[in-house]
């Protein structure tokens, strides 16, 4: 396991990070505590972490620093871990449905853990994954992947999960895209042992806010953590490649597929980009393609040369040639 890190207010880290030049994706850390600072800004009192700093520093280096109120707020990935399935929610309208009816196995999903009275955070994050999944044309939540939403606060319940999916079915405009997606709600245990499985931890303040970090998660057909994707900006063309990936091949074109294995995701840029060495192979299958035809080709001509002058030698006297014999 490798601990990662994330980024909580697109603008206060964007102007943090440019500031001392660090990289946006680093651990969750030294500016939640400026943030901490300024809570009287939010009008509720949220608490939020964010972060600039070292992908691969440990989490103690940073946490010693962190206020108490901010300890244990932070996201360590677990890739390829598999999801509690049997966990038991409520879906937005009011029924009982286990993480498992809904990762079934026949797609992946978009898992965001947050709270719907969240005043600020959570509806950053859940916006911005829309408006970048509403840019991947060729994929549907509903036909090719589901977005689970789930909240960590047992307080809130099918009520608030409902206007939720309203609000972003409306936003999403795409046909039967209802079917994919969940907004759920449960017991304190319950969300606390999906986030766990996650890595995503949080913290609920004095105030009764939860201090929390930024990120979405793909999670693949059978369960298992594909990828972390943090921030508050999600391309389109990342998130494609990422449900795709998710996906194990079980959507997207032959073609698709293809472009996908010719990139890798980089956790630093928190985006996949063209994989130099793929390129490098496909160009030496390539070349060793075209030799062998080529070679393949000049065997093919010499060897038909060598076939007209030995029928020739071995035609028999008088056999009608043109000028022979009287």
């Amino acid at each position: 396991m490798t601990a990662r890190p994330t980024i909580l207010v697109r603008r206060l880290a964007d102007l943090a990070t440019r500031a001392v030049g660090g990289s946006v994706r680093g651990r969750a850390a030294m500016v939640g505590a400026a943030l901490v600072a300024g809570l009287g800004i939010l009008g509720g009192g949220a608490t939020v972490a964010a972060q600039s700093s070292d992908l691969n520093a440990p989490p103690s280096e940073f946490n010693e620093d962190l206020p108490q109120e901010l300890q244990g707020v932070d996201i360590v990935e677990h890739l390829d871990e598999r999801l509690p399935l049997d966990l038991e929610f409520v879906d937005e309208d009011g029924e009982p449905v286990r993480l498992g009816d809904i990762i079934d196995g026949s797609r992946p999903a978009i898992l965001q853990l947050g709270y719907y009275r969240c005043p600020m955070l959570c509806d950053l994050v859940l916006n911005a994954a829309m408006e970048g999944l509403s840019g991947v044309e060729d994929l549907s939540a509903g036909t090719d992947f589901d977005v689970v939403s789930v909240s960590v606060n047992p307080e809130e319940g099918p009520e608030l999960a409902i206007l939720k999916k309203k609000g972003y079915l409306l936003d999403y405009e795409r046909p039967g895209a209802s079917r994919g997606f969940h907004f759920l709600t449960g017991p304190a245990e319950n969300s606390k042992a999906l986030a766990d499985a996650v890595g995503f931890g949080f913290a609920r303040q004095d105030d009764g806010e939860f201090a929390h970090a930024a990120a979405i998660f793909v999670i693949t057909p059978d369960g298992r953590i594909s990828r972390y994707l943090y921030g508050v900006d999600y391309d389109p063309k990342t998130l494609r490649f990422a449900i795709m990936e998710g996906g194990e091949g079980r959507i997207g074109s032959t073609l698709e597929r293809f472009i996908l294995w010719c990139h890798v995701y980089d956790p630093e840029s928190g985006s996949y980009q063209l994989f130099a060495f793929r390129v490098m192979q496909l160009g030496g299958v390539a070349t060793l393609f075209v030799m062998v035809v080529g070679l393949g080709l000049l065997w093919m001509r010499e060897r038909g040369s060598r076939s007209v002058p030995a029928a020739a030698a071995a035609a028999p006297a008088g056999s009608g040639f043109p000028g022979e014999g009287g």
